[in-house]
């Protein structure tokens, strides 16, 4: 079928922008219901205790209150969880982090909840607490579960690493270390709900995923999938966090007993104690090379703290050691990593899941291999960048779509420019410039397992056209995306196109809006169903033009003779005319990703049907007097595959580098200090680079018109670039993210380059 509306690549004006430039889109916490109860959570103030007594008597007489809840009060089962169930939705019996949620209570107003929270008295019997993940591997520590504090263990083996390290002329063996971090999403997580009048639940949600959020609750409370509806309200912003079951469980729970409408909202402080963090991880790197700086062999030991829950553990602990020998070929592979249960916060999905602190690693041992060889970091990158043709260290074959060495290419004159005029312009003694570079690749969609997504297109007896996906867009514009693909394949204008979006009531599941998934998996499952519906148009202007279904084409409306565009028929008179028929009109469209399950002992397998792939440069001064950093200029370019919304795709890649600059100098969650955001940094407007993004096209056969994805590759090589520019300003290199005031000087005073009199 022969495209002609020519849609994609297109920039067309973002689905709902001028809204929200308005301030029209309802966000959950706007809902205007009748007079709903307001929810408050007590979290619990131990790291890890028995709940021997819950007092909510004192707390019930106060003026206001509706109503309380414990986990006696859960009518179904109360653990939830997205791979593992294992998080009480409100904990029965045992706490096992400062944060899980103790009881609930439900008021007239804000002050009534409140007041109400502090007067209930939980009696705890305090345990022994871990809160390092190698101490809690340790035969006595203390058990977080009873199943032992090891949650999974991923490894990835190819060759013989060991034996290789004999055979290279270089071997570079570091450790290194990222911490906690959170979220931050401008929007902190927030919901409300009503009762339909035959009893459905309706819960409003900010969440990256209606369909989890719908089979939770309806597990949780125990009733028919029909009596429970999540709409995904306008999201602002996500980034992993709201992928977990934060406010939807306790508003269901509400809902369920009082049979009145409920809104919880939670503070940016609640948001920060019970949400999920960023995985910390512990990375020992070691990777030889020869002479040429080919790399021959690499291993690693990741040591992955998923705090009290899994969450998103385990894809983290596999995600991280599949990428970590980084977009290369290399023929002898030991990597392993642990994810393990400590009674910190708990860790889930955060933008990369677990790529971003492996490219850290994998990026920071590139420049101490060229360094060690006398090579230039970009040569050393280009001599080992993956090609198709090459295998992986899962030994998937990687046939098309590899655009890395593209990415290394367009990066080029701007780095060489770098080193040659930025780098040795005048500046302050303290302040020193440097450039650096940073690479990745990444699996679009999850690890090896099914991924699927659905999709419905509908058209009416007027020949109007809706499309229903489960797909959250939570601001990277996925609808938009969507309706890009549905009107190229129909032949018909994007805004002529009625859109479902998110609404368990009407639309199926989409999965998650994470992993970078949803333009390629929910895309494709898009694309399917309107090229159903655009067959049976086909098919059906063959009996009414009377020509071949290979001379005729889909255009604004109508099917047209393509020899003669003036001998058409509209696509009004062609759903009339097939609803007498019997001919259907709503088409279901699916895809699932082709992936192979990682072998336990091994990784061997096939992770992911396609992998995204980018190179950053970062032009950085550090002021060695303060330890101060400051990013000038990220040149950023990006295998998209295809570019289905350009600008949303350069959107894409400066929020990525927004995210990386906080990643790699400011961004750190302690769980005994952090408690809001006076406590934790994030880049602002000041902070921000100039970005250039470079968008790299390497079509990817099996991807709607050859898209890939970008949302997570975005932020992945910043980091690491930013590390890699400090240590060519200093000389002294960063092994601990992020690179603060305190590690940069010390990393300049070790490197021996400035004295301590110098820094003083």
């Amino acid at each position: 079928m022969k495209i002609n509306n020519a849609v994609i690549g297109k920039s067309i004006p973002r689905i709902g922008a001028i809204e929200r430039l308005l301030g029209k889109p309802l966000f959950s916490a706007d809902m205007d219901l009748d007079y709903p109860l307001v929810l408050k959570v007590l979290p619990s103030n131990r790291h890890h205790a028995r709940i021997l007594d819950i007092d909510t008597a004192e707390a019930a007489r106060v003026e206001g209150v509706a109503g309380i809840f414990t986990a006696e009060d859960i009518p179904g089962t109360h653990l939830t969880g997205i791979i593992n169930k294992d998080r009480p939705l409100l904990a029965k019996n045992k706490v096992r982090s400062r944060g899980d949620a103790v009881a609930l209570v439900a008021a007239l107003n804000i002050h009534a909840a409140e007041t109400a929270v502090k007067k209930i008295h939980v009696v705890y019997e305090d345990l022994p607490s871990v809160h390092d993940p190698e101490e809690a591997l340790k035969d006595n520590a203390p058990k977080v579960h009873e199943k032992g504090n090891l949650l999974f263990t991923r490894k990835i083996k190819k060759g013989d690493a060991e034996k290789t390290f004999e055979e290279c002329a270089v071997v570079v063996e570091k450790t290194y270390r990222t911490s906690f971090l959170e979220h931050t999403y401008l929007e902190p997580d927030a919901g409300a709900g009503y009762l339909e009048p035959d009893g459905t639940l309706v819960i409003i949600a900010s969440t990256q995923n209606p369909h989890y959020d719908h089979s939770e609750l309806v597990s949780l409370l125990g009733v028919a999938p029909e009596k429970v509806r999540i709409v995904q309200a306008a999201t602002g912003g996500g980034f992993g966090s709201k992928l977990d079951l934060n406010v939807q469980g306790f508003i269901g729970l509400a809902l369920y007993h009082l049979k009145r409408p409920v809104m919880c909202t939670f503070t940016r402080e609640e948001a920060y104690r019970m949400t999920a963090k960023r995985h910390p991880l512990k990375m020992i790197f070691k990777t030889g090379a020869d002479k040429n700086g080919r790399l021959m062999a690499m291993t690693a030991k990741m040591i992955c703290d998923t705090g009290a829950y899994g969450s998103y553990g385990l894809a983290v602990a596999s995600r991280a050691p599949v990428h970590a020998t980084g977009p290369y070929q290399i023929d002898h592979v030991d990597v392993e990593c642990l994810c393990v249960y400590t009674n910190n916060p708990f860790a889930g999905a955060m933008r990369g899941f677990g790529v971003p602190q492996a490219a850290f690693a994998h990026e920071s041992q590139m420049d101490l291999l060229a360094e060690a060889l006398g090579m230039d970091p970009l040569e050393i990158r280009q001599v080992n960048a993956l090609k198709t043709g090459n295998k992986t260290a899962t030994g998937q074959l990687l046939r098309e779509s590899v655009g890395i060495g593209q990415c290394l290419e367009a990066v080029k004159p701007y780095y060489e420019k770098a080193l040659g005029t930025w780098l040795h312009g005048e500046t302050e003694f303290s302040k020193q410039r440097g450039v650096g570079l940073g690479a990745m690749w990444y699996g679009i969609g999850n690890t090896g397992v099914r991924n699927p997504s659905t999709a419905h297109i509908e058209m009416d007896g007027e020949g109007r056209i809706t499309l229903y996906t489960g797909c959250a867009d939570i601001g990277q514009g996925s609808t938009t995306v969507l309706s890009q693909i549905a009107a190229e394949v129909l032949g018909i204008s994007p805004e002529t196109l009625c859109m479902v979006v998110g609404d368990t009531a009407f639309t199926s599941s989409a999965g998650a809006t994470s992993a970078s998934r949803q333009t390629y998996i929910s895309g494709n499952a898009v694309k399917d169903a309107a090229e159903k519906l655009a067959d049976v148009l086909l098919t059906e202007g063959v009996d009414l033009l009377k020509k071949p279904k290979t001379d005729l084409m889909l255009e604004s409306g109508f099917v047209l003779y393509k020899k003669d565009p003036g001998h058409r028929i509209p696509f009004s008179k062609i759903a009339a005319r097939a609803a007498k028929r019997g001919i259907p009109l709503r088409w279901q469209g699916y895809f699932d990703p082709e992936t192979v399950p990682l072998d336990p002992e091994t990784g061997e397998g096939v992770p992911y049907a396609t992998y995204a792939f980018a190179c950053h440069v970062a032009l950085v001064t550090v002021d060695v007097l303060t330890g101060e950093t400051t990013v000038h200029k990220i040149i950023a370019a990006h295998d998209v595959g295809r570019a289905i919304h350009p600008a949303s795709v350069e959107g894409q890649i400066c929020g990525g580098a927004a995210m990386g600059v906080g990643f790699a100098l400011m961004e750190e969650y302690d769980p005994s200090t952090t408690k809001s955001m006076k406590d934790y940094h994030i880049p602002t407007a000041i902070d921000m680079p100039e970005v250039i993004p470079i968008i790299i096209e390497s079509s990817e056969p099996t991807g709607p018109f050859g898209a890939k994805g970008v949302g997570e590759p975005a932020l992945i090589p910043t980091a690491p670039a930013i590390i890699n520019g400090i240590t060519s300003a200093i000389g002294g290199r960063i092994h601990h993210l992020p690179a603060n005031l305190e590690r940069v000087l010390e990393a300049s005073i070790q490197s021996g380059k400035f004295t301590l009199k110098e820094v003083a």
